[in-house]
């Protein structure tokens, strides 16, 4: 049976996004709501912590060396001691960056969420090395994980409103999406999928909000394995480790009672069987 272990005290009142950074081997993610980017030396179990923005929702690393990130309304690229803002892509204060990942041409993707998930008001979101910005989907409401297969010619995708994780066939030729398909049907009694990633077989493993658990799904959309874990609200998870066979997991304390006495805001790591393999990574 796969067991989830839990590696850091409750560090992060909202976390999410985690990337493995193989250039220092170390877990990031970030604690969205207060704009800070966690760094995990897995070696020692040392946690760091660095300010970046009010909100810092997703980040990939960088091919040249540090990191690319979206903030509360763009996009912004970090090296060790910097930050540079990128344009704001929209002014209204009532949206904000939610999740994303790099394509395999090395484009960075972030959709966004009304704070109160309003429907519709939500797109995805595209910044290539150039630094040009294109809105890839409009028309959706809570933009959630986003990766793709070893291959790169299929991304998994979420909004998590509709309770399904799609499939899109991505053409390397002209790097756009097209033939979206709903693949999986999540229950709404088993949670609300949210971030995701995949390993080297074509699993899918995706964080379910308020299921306290993670689950892997094979190519075909059927359920493999359940993996439970001591919190209501894990929201994503990521292949690390130097041979990426550690699959990391993180969670959330946002809206859970004040007593709630549970590790909420944890990271996690799982050893499944099927290892993963290491994430695009932003050409710019």
């Amino acid at each position: 049976m796969v067991v989830a272990e839990q590696v850091t005290p409750a560090v992060a009142g909202h976390g999410e996004g985690p990337v493995w950074c193989p250039a220092d081997q170390r877990l990031r993610w970030v604690d969205m709501l207060v704009g800070d980017v966690l760094a995990l030396d897995p070696a020692t179990g040392a946690v760091s912590r660095r300010h970046v923005a009010p909100v810092v929702a997703a980040l990939r690393p960088r091919s040249g060396g540090g990191l690319v990130a979206a903030v509360e309304r763009g996009f912004a690229l970090l090296g060790d001691d910097s930050v540079e803002l990128l344009p704001e892509l929209w002014s209204d204060p009532s949206v904000r960056m939610n999740d994303g990942g790099c394509d395999p041409l090395g484009r960075f993707y972030c959709g966004s969420m009304a704070y109160d998930a309003a429907p519709g008001r939500a797109a995805l979101h595209r910044l290539s090395p150039s630094g040009a910005v294109e809105t890839v989907l409009t028309g959706l409401t809570v933009s959630n994980g986003l990766a793709w297969t070893r291959d790169g010619r299929t991304a998994w995708y979420v909004d998590s409103a509709t309770h399904r994780m799609d499939a899109f066939a991505f053409d390397l030729a002209t790097g756009e999406l097209h033939d979206r398909r709903p693949v999986v049907a999540v229950p709404p009694d088993a949670g609300t999928p949210d971030g995701l990633c995949l390993d080297v077989e074509g699993g899918v493993w995706v964080a379910l909000w308020d299921g306290g658990v993670v689950h892997r799904y094979a190519p075909d959309g059927s359920l493999t394995a359940v993996v439970e874990l001591p919190v209501r609200r894990p929201t994503a998870c990521a292949f690390g480790g130097p041979d990426h066979a550690d699959l990391y997991v993180t969670t959330s304390r946002q809206g859970l009672p004040a007593d709630d006495r549970s590790p909420a805001g944890a990271l996690f790591r799982i050893r499944p069987e099927v290892p993963g393999f290491p994430e695009y990574t932003f050409a710019g």
